[in-house]
């Protein structure tokens, strides 16, 4: 189901996919291995635990460990490969909910990313959206890791001025779910930042796919293409160069997915 969608994927010109599916919502690099053989594209996995939905995707020894004991884990699948499969991970994926403050057991996760992050130099990317992105960015300084460590995750359904802030002590804001429905919001973000001087700070994904195992078939599984057949040449037509273009598309997503400490300044 999901080969003929990375194919023409790499045919529109794409060359990495950065596969945000964490642990224990069918995280599967044995699959992700065989994709990359069979479509040309690099597929990139993570580590770290998925907080949002209230925590339902947890195992039940992330509500009794502390943070170093989670980034153990972590720093584990990082340098020795997850599980048997020789795969490493490329960065780190969290979740938080969609809450005016982070609860004890994500501010724990956030935690635990740090603590990975200075150990490894992988990205942390956390599911946020409307959520606690500012205060997610002060406890990774707590911890002496920069916001240029963090990507957030859902950034469309924030507040804009939360965005602007954050970008502008350094953190990816990473503009997800292109669909037909959010393109007026996603040229409006690329626009404002933009005009702002915060280009080189923007992401932009489908959050697409989603083979469903519960469904027929495995439900409607959503292309990769809409980036390149309609946004792309909506940014051209609103003034935007290739040279921006490129920054939005590969030097951006190169320097997030750096392997690299990024400590607080």
């Amino acid at each position: 189901m999901a080969l003929p969608h990375l194919q023409q994927a790499r045919e529109l010109g794409a060359r990495a996919l950065i596969e945000c599916t964490p642990a224990f919502l069918a995280r599967d690099p044995k699959l992700l291995v065989r994709l990359s053989e069979s479509s040309g594209l690099h597929l990139i996995t993570n580590t770290g635990l998925y907080g949002a939905r209230k925590n339902v995707f947890l195992p039940a020894y992330a509500h009794t460990e502390v943070a170093e004991q989670l980034a153990a884990r972590w720093i584990e699948e990082a340098r020795e490969g997850i599980a048997d499969t020789g795969v490493r991970p490329g960065f780190i994926k969290s979740g938080v909910d969609a809450e005016p403050a982070l609860s004890a057991v994500q501010r724990k996760l956030i935690a635990a990313a740090a603590l990975t992050h200075a150990a490894t130099g992988l990205t942390i990317a956390v599911h946020t959206g409307r959520g606690p992105g500012i205060e997610q960015l002060d406890v990774l300084q707590e911890h002496g890791v920069g916001a240029a460590a963090w990507v957030w995750v859902h950034a469309q359904g924030a507040k804009d001025e939360e965005l602007w802030a954050a970008a502008e002590r350094g953190a990816w804001i990473s503009c997800d779910g292109l669909n037909r429905s959010s393109v007026a919001r996603h040229l409006h973000l690329c626009r404002e930042c933009q005009r702002r001087g915060l280009l080189g700070r923007v992401l932009l994904s489908h959050d697409a796919g989603w083979f469903d195992p519960a469904k027929p078939g495995g439900g409607t599984f959503r292309p990769y293409d809409l980036l390149f057949t309609t946004f792309l040449p909506l940014l051209r037509e609103n003034g935007f160069s290739e040279a921006e273009i490129d920054r939005i598309t590969v030097r951006n997503p190169a320097e997030a997915l750096a392997i690299r400490v990024r400590a607080a300044a």
